[in-house]
């Protein structure tokens, strides 16, 4: 081959490495097994896990119950805001006709709609009847006086008799 680097054949070459791999044969230990030992916890050591074991699950009872009732506000506050929504867009429906109301209540848009839809015109010299009426009263005063008789019953008529005595 060449050291320029060009190759004349077709054939790749090869690479060499520019070390050589030294290979070591190392020595593998056998270990026997061992049998364990049995380790013995003292009562005091089996409390003091025991209290721990129950106060890493009260913490997370006490965690669970304060995820639990954030969870419930949200939801309400959520309800909350939907109804304050619905409220305003009540309100504003509501004002809405208030003013539909007042615009109809307009003697000029009552006089509008009465000869567009219904055709009706204003009344004419023609068209008007004067009436004359003497001048007497015609309301007539109570000269009589009425007087209601009820149905009453024996016990009534004499408890009526003593206590107008």
């Amino acid at each position: 081959m060449s050291r320029n680097g060009y190759q004349y054949t077709t054939n790749p070459r090869k690479l060499e490495p520019d070390y050589k791999q030294t290979r070591r044969k190392k020595k593998l230990k056998v270990v026997e097994d061992v049998p364990r030992q049995k380790v013995e916890i003292s009562k005091e050591q089996r409390k003091k896990q025991r209290k721990i074991t129950l106060f890493v699950i009260a913490i997370f009872g006490v965690l669970l119950t304060i995820s639990y009732r954030n969870s419930q506000i949200n939801e309400e506050f959520t309800e909350v805001q939907n109804l304050k929504q619905e409220l305003a867009s009540l309100q504003k429906e509501n004002e809405q006709t208030k003013v539909s109301i007042e615009n109809g209540l307009n003697l000029t848009n009552i006089e509008k709609i009465a000869k567009e839809k219904l055709g009706m015109q204003k009344l004419t010299n023609k068209q008007t009847i004067y009436v004359s009426l003497p001048k007497k009263d015609y309301v007539e005063s109570a000269s009589e006086e009425v007087i209601i008789e009820e149905n009453e019953n024996w016990f009534q008529k004499f408890i009526d008799k003593i206590l107008n005595r």
